[in-house]
């Protein structure tokens, strides 16, 4: 079997066998003084205590070891014996103490280590330095061999992990020049540097108590830059959440959506807003105290969902939720937020009772990441169409954003749609899942007509009827229109009614007499057993059997709070069944085909 060697395993091997080469050639393992072991055995306890105790560098988090600092100077005290000594010793016991690190981590650091040793002892000698001496004249082949140290050290981390990840020369050249990165690191070794020539002063003058006394500087830097990094975290987590919601800020959400493109990563994500349905109507029935309370308890319901996910939920402004999902699919993303969906619904909050629907809802927008989107704007204005889309189906639904999707109401008949759409607000006010069905009818009319061979008078009449064909409810008392249990006999009489007062309020208006088949016939059934004359087939007018299954999957398939229903999978079923029953089987064929292209989401997330 032939096995492919990556290039960055290739370069491991070969630094540290190039690392362990040079060691075992520059090694001379005899010590003949006594105090020089005590010394390196000191070193090596300084080594070990320096690893333990980093520092944490302030903002990006990467920690800083005063190691090189002990190397260093014991280089330019006593050459290189003692520093590689220390360093096989301390190799050894790392390896011993970090057991679960990978053994080629270890070897690949003490190749490192090796190398830049052995490299800037001889730059230190080439430039003119002497061994054991720290006076002046010796300070321009310490920076020399200061600087060999730390280039040396960048060029081999640099090209290991640009073997790595191999990353673009877009992605390498912004890093390159990112100034808090150059900072840092400048920053982080001009203190190595800086304090290995402190160390190499105090070794020279008191070799236990000077490495004692660097060490307690070391430990004490330690400490106070932890305790920084610590406060500094807290502050940045605080300035990334809202107060209220505990959810992110809209900044935070911004910021981290243009990263997210900006690393044009293959990997689908998804941006999705979402918008607590009628939080008006609640705020002013129940005061803004409650209201902020169901923001916060909404929050922390968003919080609760998406903590085992790596997604960013947070609060977008007002009543409206930005969420992020990487790595997700819209399909998935359009399952999770409807399933979310449903479990707010089914969840009482003081008040809701007040609100048009009865419970929480909300509604959702979501699009998906594709190559060439320009930037996070086009992002969540796509996003923002889709829950405006979904808004206008009479709320509490989840929408995709689709290219082909009418967003805005630019059809002939816009003019007549609003007019009627007046009439419909009323039933906000009485029964808003009449208001609601309403709007989702006419939008499967509307997609529904596309499909068949209508002349254009037959679209306008097929989608205005759709619009309007249950405004006869608004005849029937309040409480047979929203009671939750099964109808007495003498209820049902009087809801099948609708049919009839729906006729008789649009007749008075004459422009509409077209609708009123549809208004009066979208209840009879093709095998003569509807109301309210019992047509048959053919004798029931065309449009009126069309939106008698358009009336009756919306029907079946409509959600409320507590109660159960059909799911769109069952819904066509239903309709499959009664094919040729209830329904023309003509057009149940193609209303099905219609549902399964364009809710093939919901289909898929059912």
């Amino acid at each position: 079997m032939k096995v492919k060697l990556k290039s960055e395993n290739v370069y491991i091997a070969c630094v540290s066998l190039l690392g362990v080469l040079l060691f075992m050639n520059h090694l001379n393992p005899q010590v003949e003084d006594l105090s020089n072991w005590v010394l390196i055995y000191t070193l090596v306890g300084a080594i070990l205590l320096l690893n333990h105790f980093n520092i944490i560098i302030p903002l990006s988090g990467n920690t800083l070891s005063m190691d090189s600092s002990i190397y260093l100077a014991g280089l330019f005290l006593f050459g290189l014996k003692i520093p590689l000594l220390a360093l096989g010793v301390s190799s050894i016991v790392f390896l011993m103490i970090r057991f679960k690190l990978a053994w080629w981590k270890h070897l690949f650091n003490f190749a490192n280590y090796s190398l830049m040793l052995i490299c800037t002892y001889y730059t230190f000698i080439l430039t003119g330095g002497t061994v054991g001496e720290t006076d002046f004249p010796n300070i321009m082949p310490y920076a020399l061999s200061l600087s060999v140290y730390f280039i040396l050290n960048v060029m081999i981390m640099w090209v290991y992990f640009y073997l790595a990840q191999k990353p673009s020369l877009k992605t390498i050249i912004r890093t390159a020049f990112q100034k808090q990165l150059i900072q840092e690191v400048f920053t982080s070794y001009l203190c190595t540097l800086v304090l290995a020539l402190v160390l190499t002063i105090l070794i020279s003058q008191q070799p236990i108590f000077g490495i004692f006394l660097f060490l307690t500087l070391a430990i004490m830097l330690s400490f106070a830059f932890k305790n920084f990094f610590n406060l500094y975290k807290e502050e940045e987590a605080k300035a990334k959440r809202d107060f209220l919601t505990g959810l992110y800020n809209h900044g935070y959400f911004k910021l981290r959506l243009d990263e997210m493109l900006s690393e044009n990563q293959k990997k689908p994500f998804c941006v999705a807003l979402l918008d607590l349905d009628d939080f008006k109507k609640y705020n002013d029935a129940n005061g803004h105290i409650q209201g902020d309370a169901l923001l916060k308890f909404f929050g922390t319901f968003m919080l609760e969902k998406t903590k085992d996910n790596p997604f960013i939920a947070a609060r977008y402004g007002g009543e409206e939720f930005g969420l992020v999902l990487p790595d997700v699919s819209k399909r998935d993303a359009f399952t999770f937020l409807n399933k979310i969906r449903k479990e707010i619904n089914d969840t009482y909050f003081t008040g809701v009772e007040h609100s048009p629907q009865g419970c929480i809802s909300f509604s959702a927008g979501i699009v998906e990441y594709e190559n060439g989107t320009y930037s996070s704007s086009e992002l969540l204005s796509k996003a923002d169409k889709a829950l405006y889309f979904a808004k206008s189906q009479g709320k509490n639904v989840i929408q995709v954003y689709k290219e082909d999707q009418v967003y805005h109401q630019d059809c002939q008949f816009a003019k007549e749609i609003d007019a009627l759409e007046q009439q419909l607000q009323i039933f906000l006010s009485k029964d808003v899942y009449t208001y609601q069905h309403s709007k989702r009818v006419f939008f499967y009319a509307t997609e529904m007509s596309e499909r068949l061979n209508l002349s254009i008078e037959e679209r306008r009449t097929l989608i205005l009827g759709a619009l309007i064909h249950d405004i006869g409810k608004l005849e029937i008392p309040r409480d047979i229109i929203n009671k939750k249990g099964k109808l007495d006999p003498h209820e049902w009489e009087m809801m099948k009614k609708h049919v009839i007062y729906g006729k008789e309020i649009i007749s008075s208006i004459k422009k509409y007499d077209e609708l009123l088949p549809l208004i009066e016939l979208h209840h009879e059934r093709y095998d003569g057993k509807g109301y309210p004359y019992g047509l048959k087939e053919a004798n029931i007018p065309k449009l009126a059997r069309i939106l008698c299954i358009i009336d009756s999957f919306d029907a079946m398939t409509t959600e409320r709070p507590y109660q159960k229903t059909k799911t769109f999978t069952e819904g066509i079923t239903e309709l499959r069944t009664c094919a040729g029953h209830q329904f023309d089987p003509h057009y149940v064929e193609p209303f099905i085909q219609m549902i399964q292209e364009n809710y093939g989401d919901k289909l898929a997330g059912e």
